[in-house]
């Protein structure tokens, strides 16, 4: 097989030949294909906006500060003595910093911060002076009293999302596993019609020769000679047609594979899988835990819900909430600024109450609570067919296991019946008809074998992603995301 492939590819050159499994194509396939790094990097796109949100919930410093700022124009000034308004030349400096502590509250939905600053002020021309304001400390509170909670939603929203991508990655890297499976056996199928196109001409050759012989001795007609030479030259043509489908399988698998495209793979088919036992209530039982769909349905969900509280909340009136106390002082030099300073205190509460907006905010309201109604039918249909799927896939992977042996028998028998067949009319005991039949029947007993291989797998392969569970080790396949968080 191997030789016969290297003379296929001899055009390439110095091709690699790479022999692999279907375990080692699909491994290869998880660490190194594009669609393997697409979905990493997709992951890690919601490993950071995760990030971002536990960012959010913890104290952060802050600097703010204007280091210069400097004015030269001329400005409108009242004059008092003429009782009228002049323009008169102006210019200052000012600076400013100011470094603050903040932290949000999930609770309340507020924001407690602890800050300090610093200004500094000059004024040049006949009345020139300067002076620096000070703020040593200052603690302080703000937020709305009765208005939308953010800081609460997110909580909730954000740690599903986060779950719901480590699922989904996962479940993508199941998806590669199928579309990889897909290819190899597409290749495996090319290989094996190459391999009998090969067998093929040279069984062709050697009936024809005999039939030659044995039509000297008028052991057949000329029709059946005339047959054999026929059978000749459309095995010549199928060697061809099964290169060029040989040559596509390879290189789609290459391709996938992210391979140098020179590289030229021989694939070991798997052995006959042993009996796996599948519950179908443990199948649902696991995608409820285990299926990203399903946290897709509870973040779904849960948005709806606080788009409800949000707009029910904003069709209220509003109210706001701010406090702060500490101590500041002002002086010609820094060391005064700081001496003796005096309590400062701030409270404002504010207030936003709609008297007229003809149904608005109502409506909005109504909208909102209208879409959650939606959105709660829309997940039960899912779920419905969800369930249905899964219990479907489990029925599919039953019948596909049973049906290996009984193909794998078919394969043993056709391959015995046409060996005998093809003896028998080597020594006149059997018609040019029972040979062409005996040989088609070894062709579909093969082809069969290998689909039936391709749908067992794919079928396994399709439970293992509506589940993340893998029933022949009797583990979740949550280690592959722990695989690839050590890699990282």
């Amino acid at each position: 097989m191997l030789l016969i492939i290297c003379m296929c590819f001899l055009m390439r050159g110095n091709a690699q030949v790479m022999r692999l499994t279907l375990n080692e194509s699909i491994e290869m396939a998880i660490s190194g294909s594009l669609q393997s790094f697409r979905t990493q990097n997709m992951y890690m796109a919601s490993y950071w906006e995760y990030r971002l949100f536990k960012a959010g919930r913890l104290p952060s410093l802050n600097l703010k500060t204007t280091p210069l700022q400097y004015y030269r124009d001329f400005t409108r000034r009242y004059d008092s003595q003429q009782n009228i308004d002049i323009y008169r030349e102006q210019q200052s400096l000012y600076s400013y910093v100011n470094l603050a502590i903040t932290q949000n509250l999930d609770i309340t939905g507020g924001t407690f911060f602890i800050d300090s600053d610093l200004g500094y002020m000059e004024n040049f021309g006949d009345n020139a002076y300067s002076q620096l304001s000070t703020t040593p400390i200052r603690i302080g509170y703000s937020q709305s009293l009765f208005g939308f909670n953010s800081f609460k939603w997110e909580k909730r929203v954000e740690p599903l999302k986060y779950e719901k991508a480590k699922k989904q990655f996962i479940y993508m890297q199941e998806e590669i596993s199928e579309t990889v499976i897909t290819y190899f056996f597409d290749l495996a199928m090319a290989q094996a019609e190459y391999d009998m196109a090969v067998e093929n001409i040279a069984s062709a050759d050697t009936l024809y020769n005999i039939g030659q012989e044995r039509y000297k001795i008028a052991g057949i007609s000329q029709s059946d000679l005339m047959t054999l030479k026929l059978d000749v030259i459309n095995t010549k043509n199928t060697l061809q047609n099964a290169e060029m489908s040989l040559k596509r399988s390879m290189f789609s698998l290459v391709s996938y594979l992210n391979l140098d495209e020179e590289t030229i793979i021989e694939l070991t088919l798997p052995d006959k899988p042993g009996s796996i036992l599948i519950d179908t209530e443990e199948a649902l039982q696991l995608a409820k835990e285990n299926n990203p769909d399903y946290l897709a349905h509870q973040q779904e969900l849960l948005e709806s819900e606080r788009e409800v509280e949000k707009t029910k909340k904003s069709s209220l009136f509003n109210a706001s909430f701010s406090a702060s106390v500490g101590f500041n002082q002002i002086g010609n030099r820094l060391d005064l600024a700081y001496k003796n300073p005096l309590q400062q205190d701030y409270i404002n509460i504010g207030l936003n109450i709609p008297i007229i907006d003809w149904g608005i905010r109502k409506g909005k309201a109504n909208m909102a609570m209208n879409n959650l109604n939606v959105v709660k039918i829309s997940i039960q249909q899912k779920e419905i067919s969800l369930n249905q799927e899964i219990r479907m896939a489990v029925a599919d992977f039953n019948i596909k296991q049973n049906l290996i042996a009984s193909m794998e028998e078919a394969l043993r028998l056709a391959t015995l019946a046409y060996n005998a067949t093809k003896q028998h009319f080597m020594i006149g005991q059997s018609d040019i008809n029972s040979l062409t039949l005996s040989l088609d029947r070894q062709k579909n007993a093969q082809k069969n074998y290998i689909n039936a291989l391709k749908n067992y797998w794919l079928s396994y392969y399709n439970i293992r992603k509506l589940t993340l569970y893998d029933f022949e080790s009797q583990k979740s396949l949550s280690y592959l995301f722990d695989n690839m968080v050590q890699n990282k």
